[in-house]
């Protein structure tokens, strides 16, 4: 519900989408980070994350997503130590379902000992 709600910000009432080119329509705009390094040792190999699309990915979000490499940076909320790992970031304009989202992130914590996923929507307007 509350993605439907984010996406009031792109509309214009009764009048239809306020999206500022023709042929747009108002759609959700989902980014998820997921880290590569594994607690304790290890990362999430390329076979790793092959088969992590392919099983968890591909059913959470049929009708298709946008994988990026990208070099993460955070800080360690335990030690202090300022964290640098690859990471991939996965990204889904459309409609999203909630609950797809909350199950892939819970696979990846859970197959590769990860503290968290990030997570980032927005209202969007898009055309494809």
């Amino acid at each position: 519900m509350a993605l439907v709600l984010a996406l009031g910000g792109c509309q214009a009432g009764a009048a239809g989408p306020a999206c500022p080119l023709p042929g747009q329509t108002p759609m959700v705009q989902l980014k998820l980070y997921f880290g590569r390094e594994i607690p304790g040792g290890g990362m999430v190999t390329d076979a790793d994350w092959k088969a992590f699309a392919a099983g968890v990915l591909t059913p959470a979000f049929p009708e298709g997503f946008t994988v990026f490499e990208a070099l993460g940076q955070w800080r360690d909320p335990q030690t202090g130590a300022v964290v640098r790992e690859r990471s991939l970031v996965v990204e889904r304009v459309g409609e999203v379902n909630s609950a797809a989202i909350e199950r892939v992130m819970a696979a990846y914590r859970t197959q590769f000992h990860q503290v968290s996923v990030g997570r980032l929507t927005m209202a969007a307007c898009a055309a494809f």
